[in-house]
């Protein structure tokens, strides 16, 4: 009776085995993959255009305000194109990166000192959420009196707005690791810098991801409306180009600059997506055949 029952088990866990196997071995190959990644995101940029066109064709507003979907791409292709894009590109994606690196800098040691010091979490805890709810924006005029209309005042800005957002992921992420691993990495003899690189930095970086990833966010948001506000006369930018397009009634190019922007968005956004995934790949919360 017993060695019935056991063998009925081996043999639901051996069926139950072979599905899974055969599971994998019909996981869907790289193109599979990328074309079942891909398709969600065609599909929803198809459904924006076709109602942006037929918002067009209502008539609701005139075309010099309001163009078609046709002219707007035809002129992002010239746009892209153009030398002064790629100027413009350079200038901002140069802000973007020194004003996020030097966020990333101080939201991690502010993070890290307020997670582990009892003291500074109770004088700042409250002040660094309050200020990532600020808006970016009510930061210029203090910006610009303290750096005129300068690079400083945009990377000003910038720092302020995702440093907050940083900070925030790391304090959480250091809250949500379980004491016992601590304990375990000290018992072991982790101490100190030690004690931070191989136990509880590992344990609490999904949640500094997730910061990085809003930080970026907060960064972003704040650069476009910095070249928005402070526009300097010698330097074009994306935001430069989009508020002389604005103040030309260019509607058409208006467009194509917010295109651009909302793309590169897109795409910081893919690559830190991909760094999560790999991270929970890595813990074994991400089944290996998903994109």
């Amino acid at each position: 009776m017993a060695g019935d029952t056991l063998t009925r088990d081996a043999g639901v866990l051996s069926g139950l085995d072979a599905l899974e196997v055969a599971g994998r071995d019909e996981a869907p190959g790289r193109l599979g993959r990328i074309w079942a990644a891909l398709w969600p995101k065609l599909a929803a940029l198809a459904i924006a255009l076709a109602v942006w066109q037929v918002v067009v064709w209502t008539g609701w507003k005139d075309p010099w305000a309001l163009p078609g979907p046709a002219p707007v791409l035809a002129d992002l292709g010239h746009y892209v194109a153009s030398g002064g894009f790629w100027q413009g590109l350079a200038a901002t994606g140069r802000r973007a990166a020194l004003g996020f690196g030097v966020a990333v800098a101080v939201g991690l040691l502010l993070g890290l000192a307020v997670a582990r010091v009892r003291v500074l979490r109770a004088a700042l805890g409250s002040m660094i959420t309050a200020l990532q709810t600020m808006p970016s924006i009510a930061w210029f005029p203090l910006a610009i009196l303290l750096f005129q209309l300068s690079e400083q005042a945009i990377f000003f800005v910038v720092v302020l707005g995702a440093a907050p957002s940083v900070a925030n992921g790391v304090i959480h992420g250091v809250d949500y690791v379980p004491p016992i691993l601590v304990r375990a990495g000290r018992n072991i003899g982790a101490r100190g810098i030690n004690l931070y690189r191989y136990v509880i930095a590992p344990a609490a970086l999904p949640a500094i991801v997730a910061g990085l990833k809003q930080g970026w966010a907060f960064a972003w948001r704040s650069l476009m409306a910095g070249e928005l506000l402070v526009v300097i006369a010698t330097r074009t930018s994306i935001g430069v180009q989009l508020q002389y397009a604005r103040e030309f009634n260019d509607a058409v190019r208006v467009i194509s600059i917010m295109i651009v922007i909302l793309v590169l968005g897109l795409l910081v956004d893919s690559a830190f997506s991909a760094i999560d995934r790999a991270i929970r790949r890595r813990w074994g919360v991400l089944d290996q055949g998903s994109s």
